[in-house]
């Protein structure tokens, strides 16, 4: 036996089972079948819309009575205002969309929205096709945009929301606005709206009057509309003009963002309008008051002012003194003992006091002195550590020319190459001096007014080039040792960092070609002084003169010289 699916409306009749041996007892008529159907469904049809009254609200649905023999389901959301609250209520009378007769569920799929769509469509369709706009409230924020409720909802794009980017949608919730449908679907029931196009028509209205009144030197109102690097757009009234950044104080602006934000409402003055390119430039600071006008009165020399750092360079402080005054403490004006950089102990941002020195209203510049505020080291130092004195400290730092010495005060001292040693030459610094060590010197200048304090260790001692004659007689043979050897003769030193030069015409009586066939480092030779130049600190010395015999004449040659000049001068006197 065969079992058969039953029909839902042969249930009412109780006939339950139909066999195959009883199909030719049981026979439905077809017209009674198809009378069932009609009075089961009545004049029901997909796609209509029918009155019915709400008879039980949750939070997914809304059930609603239409006359149908089972109730239909609404999505609740559909009566969802923009705040989440529903805006039904039991027993309401509320048309409906019948989307389909009968769900997986056995029930009725209507559609709230659907019904209002239908009923509104007309009205929506022409005013779209005549460009008319339409009044309507934003519900919620939805995905790309925002919802509205237009009589039906609609779609409004984020990108139509205003003619300028938005972020904030929230702000948007719950206000009536006008808007132009720009694209309908009836079949699928999508209607998008534009708030754009409604404010670019406006703005294109506002900007043909504007550009007719703007003149030159005019104060206007405006909107900030966009901020950049540079400076910001502000909307005149349909035309947009750049206020650029040194146009918006008379201070120093580090980013725009700083004293506008978009949608400010300020006056600004018209400089320049390019009315062929419809270009504008606008300026912020104009219509205030400049304050160097008044800067020459409120800053006077020798004033104490305090400001903040807003700059800091290698040759200087910039120090804002008020809105749109800046002053340069130049980097010899900062401290007494530091007067070359970098600038040290100061940050950008701090507060500090000032002297005024010099006011230049001409040409926007105020001169600053922060020293000047404080005692000036020099004056004592200069007491305490007299020229000759004899000090010690210890080496601070090394350096190409020399070595800093710490003695204890707040200005270091310095032992430049040059007065290291009387008799060495080429020094490097770095070989004589180490960071720590201890050094005794003499003091040989203290000046406050160039800022120099030097010291001299070889001071210490007797220049041994000062009394060289008495030890090294021209036309006397000394003995020393050869150092080095060189293309044009010997350098022999005579006592510790004494050195003389044997030219290499001085080496023999012969020829000599190279100096080093006839002598070597390190020998010990005899040779004749022949002259001592003491300020450049040469002898010049002769090893043939010395080995054959007439240094005895050399020095017979000298004197005679010597006395020969002096018979000459005498009776000179400066009248001749």
């Amino acid at each position: 036996m065969t079992t058969l699916n039953v029909p839902a409306w042969a249930k009412e009749f109780e006939i339950v089972n139909v066999n195959d041996d009883d199909k030719a007892s049981v026979k439905v008529n077809a017209e009674f079948e198809e009378m069932l159907n009609k009075a089961s469904k009545g004049t029901f049809v997909e796609g209509g819309v029918y009155k019915g009254k709400v008879i039980s609200i949750n939070d997914d649905y809304v059930m609603i009575d239409i006359g149908y023999k089972q109730e239909g389901l609404v999505f609740a959301k559909e009566f969802k205002n923009y705040d989440g609250t529903l805006k039904v209520t039991m027993g309401d009378e509320i048309e409906v969309y019948l989307d389909k007769l009968e769900s997986h569920l056995g029930n009725l799929v209507l559609s709230k929205d659907k019904a209002e769509i239908l009923k509104a469509w007309d009205k929506i369709s022409e005013a779209c096709e005549n460009g008319d706009s339409v009044q309507g409230t934003v519900i919620a924020k939805v995905k790309g945009g925002l919802s509205v409720d237009i009589g039906v909802k609609a779609f409004l794009p984020g990108s139509q929301i205003d003619i300028r980017p938005t972020k904030n949608l929230d702000k948007f919730i719950g206000k009536a606005m006008e808007f132009k449908v720009i694209k309908f679907n009836k079949k699928r029931g999508n209607i998008v709206l534009s708030r754009r196009a409604i404010l670019q028509d406006e703005r294109g209205k506002l900007r043909g009057e504007t550009l007719e009144q703007i003149q030159e030197g005019m104060i206007v109102k405006g909107i900030v509309k966009n901020i950049t690097d540079y400076g910001a757009f502000i909307d005149l009234g349909g035309v947009d003009g750049l206020l650029h950044i040194t146009d918006m104080s008379w201070g120093r602006v580090k980013h725009p963002s700083n004293i506008l934000g978009v949608g400010d409402e300020i006056d600004v003055k018209i400089l320049k309008y390019d009315s062929s390119k419809e270009r504008v430039s606008l300026g912020l600071k104009q219509v205030q008051e400049n304050p160097w006008e008044s800067a020459g009165e409120k800053y006077a020399l020798g004033a104490k002012v305090s400001g903040e750092i807003v700059s800091i360079k290698d040759y200087g402080i910039f120090v804002e003194l008020s809105d749109g005054i800046e002053g340069l403490v130049h980097v010899s004006e900062v401290s007494w003992t530091n007067n070359k950089g970098p600038i040290k102990g100061h940050n950008v941002g701090d507060t500090i006091e000032a002297q005024v020195l010099e006011v230049d209203v001409e040409n926007k510049r105020i001169s600053l002195g922060l020293k000047q505020l404080q005692d000036n080291p020099w004056n004592a130092l200069a007491e305490k550590y007299p020229l000759g004195k004899e000090v010690e400290g210890t080496v601070k730092a090394v350096v190409d020319f020399g070595a800093f010495i710490d003695l204890g005060e707040d200005i270091d001292a310095l032992i430049h190459v040059s007065d290291v040693s009387w008799t060495k030459k080429n020094i490097n610094p770095a070989n004589e001096f180490k960071v720590g060590d201890k050094v005794k010197a003499a003091v040989l200048t203290c000046d406050s007014e160039t800022s120099k304090f030097c010291l001299g260790i070889k001071q210490l001692e007797e220049d041994p080039w000062k009394k060289i004659e008495e030890r090294l007689p021209v036309g006397s043979v000394a003995t020393g040792e050869v150092v080095r050897v060189t293309d044009f003769g010997a350098f022999v030193e005579l006592e510790t960092g004494i050195e003389g030069l044997i030219h290499i015409s001085e080496l023999s009586e012969e020829r000599v070609e190279k100096p080093e066939d006839v002598i070597k480092p390190g020998e010990k030779v005899e040779a004749l002084i022949m002259s001592i130049d003491k300020d450049e600190k040469k002898i010049a010395l002769s090893k043939k003169n010395a080995e054959n015999g007439s240094a005895a004449d050399y020095a017979q040659e000298q004197a005679a010289s010597t006395s020969a000049l002096a018979e000459k001068l005498k009776g000179f006197s400066v009248d001749n």
